[in-house]
């Protein structure tokens, strides 16, 4: 059992490794239309190629390229209403003479749209009617049978997914740019979730003036809930923090400290955050904190007054990790 495992593997993998020299003009030329045309990647096969389809539709549209897939069956009865002159197609089909892939050529030339065939077989007749043709042959099937797709269908995803990288890069696609398509995901909340998102401003920011007592910022602590404060001056710009942890170590020594100034026991110029700076940077300061990492991130603005105060629970609540 193992060792079928094993071979299977390795059947695969040199299915893969066999497509890189094929990564030569077609490829290009393939990549070139693709980034030139004016319509979507319309990706069709059937059977096995078809669940192949929909993952390299899915992939390209996730990647900047805008593209879906089209069942060639569904398209023979009506779903080639879908397709534009402006259109390439990207048929999938290893043997290149799939009964319903074929049939909906004469009408995907009729309606005007181009076709670039991912296939085994250069003298099929999917081939031979494609303005681009992309060898994915294979040299055997991982099947002992040589019958259920197998290293065909991971040569073909595989081909698909270099198509859809070298797409990216050429459209220097970024992570924000796929965060903003997947706006659900953790990277979309790592990458698109700004400070200002999860702040706490305006009354749920803590802060109190230069020059009150210890006490008075703990009634600010409790209140607010945070578990610190900011301590700022006469034009509200930033001068130091106090957290509910300085007042405990402050109570070690005994309580006549909280008549004190609050200057006495703060934290002066602790680390800061802007409102437009992400989420996740947030996190990186908080996490990276020398000597120690903190939980509490005063918000200043240009100016360096307080504006705002970001938890690590605010974080964590936004799946911001």
């Amino acid at each position: 059992m193992i060792e079928q495992a094993k071979q299977v593997l390795a059947i695969e993998a040199e299915a893969i490794q066999a497509l890189i020299p094929r990564i030569d003009g077609h490829f290009s030329a393939a990549v070139n239309m693709i980034l030139a045309g004016s319509g979507r990647v319309i990706v069709t096969g059937i059977g096995k190629s078809g669940h192949i389809g929909r993952k390299i539709a899915a992939t390209l549209s996730s990647t900047g390229t805008p593209a879906f897939f089209l069942h060639p069956a569904e398209g023979i009865h009506g779903d080639l209403g879908m397709v534009t002159a402006n259109d390439i197609i990207l048929a999938l089909s290893y043997s290149g003479e799939t009964e319903e892939m074929v049939n909906i050529l004469p009408a995907v030339r009729r309606i005007g749209a181009r076709v670039i065939a991912m296939t085994g077989r250069a003298a099929s007749t999917l081939a031979k009617n494609a303005d681009i043709m992309i060898d994915v042959a294979v040299e055997r099937e991982a099947c002992p049978l040589g019958l259920a797709p197998t290293a065909s269908t991971t040569a073909t995803l595989a081909m698909g997914d270099a198509l859809a990288v070298a797409l990216l890069s050429l459209r220097r696609f970024t992570p924000e740019n796929f965060a903003l398509f997947h706006p659900g995901g953790a990277l979309g909340r790592k990458l698109l979730l700004t400070v200002e998102n999860v702040m706490h401003a305006d009354d749920g920011n803590p802060v109190i003036t230069f020059g009150k007592s210890v006490k008075e910022a703990l009634f600010v602590i409790t209140a607010k809930g945070l578990g610190a404060t900011a301590v700022v001056d006469e034009d509200g710009k930033l001068v130091g923090i106090i957290t509910d942890g300085d007042i405990r170590r402050g109570l070690e020594k005994g309580d006549d400290f909280l008549n004190r100034p609050v200057e006495k026991l703060m934290t002066q110029t602790p680390r800061t955050i802007t409102k437009d700076k992400l989420a996740a940077q947030a996190l990186s300061i908080m996490e990276k904190n020398i000597p120690r990492p903190i939980t509490v991130l005063p918000v200043v603005d240009e100016d360096y007054r307080s504006i705002g105060m970001i938890h690590l629970t605010d974080l964590l609540r936004q799946g911001v990790v």
